[in-house]
C-alpha cells in the first residue's frame, strides 16, 4: 500500500509540470529546444544555460522557463564540465571548482563534478 501511495503521489506531483509545458508560448518552446541542443553538444550550469539563452536573445522569462523544464541532471553537466576542462589544461582541485562556479555551477555541484572527474 505504502508502495502506490509513493507512486501515486510521484505521478500527481509531475501533473502541473505537464500542464504547464503544454500551456507554454512558441517563445518558450523553441527557448527550450534550444536549451536541449546547447546540453546535447556543451556542458553548461543553469545559470549559465540561462545566460547564453539570453545572449540567442530570448527573454529573460523565455530563457528561465526553459531551463526550469529542461530534464538534466546539473550535477552531470558539472562532471562533463570539470573532464572538459581537464582535457584541456591542469588544474588543481581547488582551481577546478572555483572554474566551475564562476561558470555558474553550485558550490556543491562543482566539487561533486570535480569528484567523479579526477576519479
Amino acid at each position: 500500500m505504502k508502495k502506490f501511495l509513493a507512486v501515486t503521489i510521484v505521478v500527481l506531483a509531475a501533473l502541473p509540470l505537464a500542464s504547464s509545458a503544454q500551456a507554454s508560448t512558441p517563445g518558450q518552446r523553441n527557448a527550450l529546444r534550444s536549451a536541449q541542443s546547447y546540453l546535447a553538444s556543451s556542458a553548461f550550469s543553469k545559470s549559465g544555460l540561462v545566460e547564453q539563452l539570453k545572449y540567442e536573445d530570448f527573454s529573460s522569462s523565455e530563457a528561465r522557463w526553459a531551463v526550469a523544464h529542461v530534464r538534466v541532471s546539473w550535477n552531470a553537466e558539472a562532471v562533463e564540465s570539470a573532464k572538459s576542462y581537464l582535457r584541456s589544461g591542469s588544474f588543481s582541485r581547488q582551481g577546478l571548482i572555483d572554474q566551475l562556479e564562476y561558470e555558474g555551477f553550485t558550490p556543491s555541484q562543482a566539487a561533486y563534478g570535480v569528484r567523479k572527474a579526477y576519479h
